[in-house]
């Protein structure tokens, strides 16, 4: 929505106190701003202190969750509100390692089940290992937006992930049907383009 200078003049020319019940009204309404607002101004954690919460609260969650792995539906249905815990993480602090990290250790962590995961049938687990997917091509398209200075840290999530997808016969199979080359799991042999090849294969209806 764009804003004329009209009706910014008239929110400027609010007193103190009316702008006050304005933000506090805003917030109310807003708990994620509410909580970036605290961040950015008054909260004593810093961003890394923030991540490494946020790393022990996915392997806490994943490993509790691991004993639904025999219903990957459900299994799958908890993945996805403990990466929503992620975003939000990501939303407050704008926390660009963060977002490639935490996206790894959670696909790393949901692979410590592989022996449990193996045993099931292939489409019980299907959508599951689709999401896996997903995610580590999103990881590998943030990796590139990356400073450099962080690809020695990245890559040793890398190589768990390559490491737990060769562990897994079904989802090595899936990722070449879907046009992730495990060989790219490393930050300096990651496409320069893997943000369009990830676009082409959902174009053709993978990675779904």
């Amino acid at each position: 929505m764009e804003y004329s200078k009209e009706f910014k003049a008239a929110l400027s020319a609010f007193s103190a106190s009316e702008k006050d019940k304005l933000i506090f009204r805003l917030l109310r309404k807003d708990k994620l701003l509410s909580k970036k607002l605290y961040f950015e101004l008054i909260d004593p954690e810093t961003t890394d202190d923030k991540r490494n919460s946020m790393e022990e609260i996915v392997a806490e969650k994943v490993l509790l969750a691991s004993k639904y792995t025999g219903n990957a539906p459900y299994f799958l249905t908890i993945i996805r509100k403990i990466s929503a815990e992620i975003t939000e993480h990501i939303k407050i602090t704008t926390d660009k390692f963060g977002e490639v990290s935490l996206n790894l250790l959670l696909v790393n962590t949901i692979l410590e089940n592989n022996s449990d995961l193996s045993r099931q049938r292939f489409d019980n687990v299907y959508k599951l290992y689709i999401y896996i997917i997903n995610k580590i091509f999103k990881a590998l398209t943030l990796v590139k937006k990356l400073d450099e200075d962080y690809w020695m840290e990245i890559d040793e999530y890398l190589r768990d992930t390559q490491k737990k997808i060769s562990e897994n016969h079904y989802l090595q199979k899936l990722c070449v049907n879907n046009g992730l080359d495990t060989n790219w799991l490393e930050c300096d042999r990651i496409p320069e383009n893997i943000d369009q090849i990830m676009k082409e294969m959902k174009s053709q209806g993978y990675l779904r």
